[in-house]
């Protein structure tokens, strides 16, 4: 299936913001919005791998630098706080379907503090009338204070951080919100030399069903292992193309009905 390319961009509190949005060629499908880690950006491995799988099996998805990451505005020192990062997911999201291009069917992915954004915007999206039909976590942290192995030294993207960023910042307890979740996929590795595997296991157990939890033996944050890899992508498009089952045949029947 050939995919439409549109680059997006999109203010939050005074910051332009940059994404990509990739669609199929088929008329209003669902939409996938992607947050990525903490260091990351919308060019990361896994949201790389959405672009080419999810159009390509009818389904939109939208990938963006948050805040002080990547080519977005912003200072990732100032800029950086789970609020502020959900924000940014909210807005991305908001602005996505004000563009009409897809359907108002609604699926979440987020890698690592990604997972945690998406976690913490989840009812907000509900309490403002989108439909989430579900979502794909990886290494999400639930609680900060299990997160190992903090990034304080600088690197090429940013001066070091010192540990009252990540205590102004982010320090967060997402229990109780997880048990909004439904429909969601989670994966993790039982070797996350950042993230503990017992992270996965705390938010499994309080969501509601539809839900499935992969473990993968030997596996660490940053899914490096290529077998991990390769299972990842069959099966988060298998999530995605379940939970937009009915979206998708509607797309299907439109098409036939409007080429005939």
């Amino acid at each position: 299936m050939k995919r439409i390319i549109k680059n997006i961009d999109f203010q939050v509190d005074s910051l332009t913001l940059k994404g990509v949005l990739h669609l199929p060629q088929t008329c209003n499908p669902p939409l996938v919005v992607g947050s990525h880690g903490l260091e990351g950006s919308k060019s990361s491995a896994k949201q790389m791998v959405l672009t080419r799988l999810l159009p390509e099996n009818g389904i939109a998805f939208f990938r963006f630098d948050h805040r002080g990451c990547g080519e977005s505005q912003g200072n990732f020192l100032k800029d950086t706080s789970l609020e502020k990062r959900t924000q940014d997911y909210l807005t991305a999201i908001r602005h996505i379907l004000d563009l009409n291009l897809t359907s108002k069917n609604l699926g979440l992915f987020g890698s690592s503090m990604g997972g945690a954004t998406c976690i913490n915007a989840w009812e907000s999206l509900e309490s403002l009338g989108i439909k989430v039909c579900g979502g794909v976590l990886c290494s999400a942290p639930v609680q900060s204070r299990t997160i190992e192995n903090i990034p304080v030294e600088a690197n090429n993207n940013r001066p070091a951080l010192p540990i009252s960023f990540f205590e102004k910042n982010l320090l967060f307890n997402l229990l109780d919100k997880t048990k909004s979740l439904h429909h969601v996929l989670i994966f993790h590795g039982d070797a996350d030399e950042v993230v503990p595997v017992d992270n996965a296991h705390d938010i499994y157990d309080r969501m509601k069903f539809p839900k499935k939890k992969i473990i993968h033996r030997k596996g660490d944050h940053q899914m490096a292992s290529r077998s991990h890899q390769a299972d990842f992508a069959t099966k988060v498009l298998d999530w995605f193309l379940e939970i937009f089952k009915a979206d998708i045949h509607a797309t299907e029947a439109l098409e036939t009905i409007l080429k005939k």
